[in-house]
């Protein structure tokens, strides 16, 4: 940038000798300022963005976010359809544990390959802390995933949407934090279209079991204790997500393999499985895979491009999930999935306005003014004399 010294002129001279209008002549002088272009030589530094180890950075906005929806739906529709697919096996119902075992595993791996990428290697999150992380990762997962073989998956699905209202539990019970009305009443909205959709789903279901809502609820309930969590020990110790990732799944890998041996359910999965290794062991490295690669790809969405496109995509996705395990997987269908279904997703929409507020007002205010326009509607307003004319 380089600044021309302005000369003096008939306004700025006013404009000096009247003390009230100080700043106008700041403002005054400021605008003689000749903006030069900066040399070509200078390359201003772009935040990276990769999907996996392609780096889309080069490409526009537009064509970024649209790559990165493709993958979250590709990886995320993979991740569903093979989870239930899984279950779909005669005699698996009862090892959902195991694949939770098998899946902790296989991020124990992802995790430490993706460490021993970065320069930063250091551990700085206590083990401490860990022990908890890692129980709380157990149960979210480990009970989500025993659900799937007592629920129809698109009720598993309606559950996870209302993470919200034990992510708000948690966060005034272990941060102290405090909710506005709009939240309340996204949770509200959520707590009401979750019991309606699980309604219809035991009406219409023959495979709809109590305990699978059970299962599924206490899953909800270490979600929102292990979000609480984590974002406490990240923002104390300043620890990485690789980090996180790396020792909480295998110290849970622990966890799982203990309770297996205990309660004697190891051998049986083992030799389950042993039988039917691809729709087993195959099946859960691709589960696995696209639940990993997904899960980092939602990050990179929300950190490029903000929360609201990122629940929007999100939101989409599982809409499409569910149509899709009705299409695939034959199971009994009513339109109170439709509409109750719908009002869990105001609840969502309401949770991530009360987050973007004044982003999103003046976003509106923006696209209300240009229909206005569009419509051809002009409002008149006042001309009222300024302090740079009243000179």
């Amino acid at each position: 940038m380089i600044s021309v010294t302005p000369r003096a002129t008939p306004l700025s001279v006013g404009l000096r000798q009247k003390g009230s209008n100080s700043a106008l002549y700041e403002m005054s002088q400021k605008s003689a300022i000749v903006p030069m272009p900066e040399p070509e030589s200078s390359n201003k530094k772009t935040a990276e963005i990769k999907i996996g180890f392609f780096d889309i950075s080069g490409f526009s906005p537009t064509v970024q976010f649209i790559q990165l929806t493709v993958a979250v739906f590709v990886f995320y529709l993979v991740y569903g359809y093979m989870q239930e697919l899984i279950f779909k096996l005669d005699g698996f119902r009862p090892f959902g544990w195991y694949l939770t075992l098998v899946q902790f595993g296989l991020y124990t791996i992802f995790g430490l390959t993706e460490l021993q990428l970065k320069a930063d290697k250091e551990r700085r999150i206590p083990l401490s802390s860990y022990v908890v992380i890692a129980f709380l990762t157990v149960s979210t997962m480990g009970l989500s995933n025993t659900s799937v073989g007592y629920l129809n998956y698109p009720t598993q699905v309606i559950f996870k949407c209302c993470k919200l209202i034990p992510v708000m539990l948690g966060g005034v019970l272990i941060q102290g934090k405090k909710y506005n009305c709009i939240d309340v009443i996204a949770v509200l909205f959520m707590c009401i279209g979750l019991i309606l959709f699980t309604l219809a789903d035991s009406s219409v279901s023959p495979s709809f079991n109590t305990y699978g809502v059970i299962l599924i609820s206490l899953a909800l309930l270490a979600d929102g204790a292990i979000g609480n969590v984590q974002e406490k020990a990240l923002k104390q110790y300043q620890g990485s997500n690789s980090e996180m990732v790396l020792y909480s799944y295998s110290i849970g890998f622990i966890y799982i393999l203990i309770g297996l041996v205990l309660s004697g359910r190891l051998l049986p999965a083992f030799e389950f499985c042993k039988d039917y290794p691809v729709e087993t062991y195959g099946y859960a490295v691709i589960f696995s895979i696209s639940g990993y690669c997904g899960v980092n790809i939602v990050l990179t969405l929300v950190k490029s491009f903000g929360a609201l496109h990122a629940v929007t995509v999100t939101t989409c996705r599982k809409a499409i999930t569910i149509i899709l395990s009705f299409m695939f997987f034959a199971k009994p269908f009513t339109f109170q999935y439709v509409w109750s279904g719908l009002i869990v997703v105001l609840g969502i929409y309401l949770n991530v306005y009360s987050k973007n507020k004044d982003s999103w007002d003046t976003y509106l205010l923006i696209k209300y003014n240009e229909v206005k326009s569009l419509l051809g509607y002009h409002r008149t307003y006042r001309k009222y004399p300024s302090a740079a004319t009243d000179v």
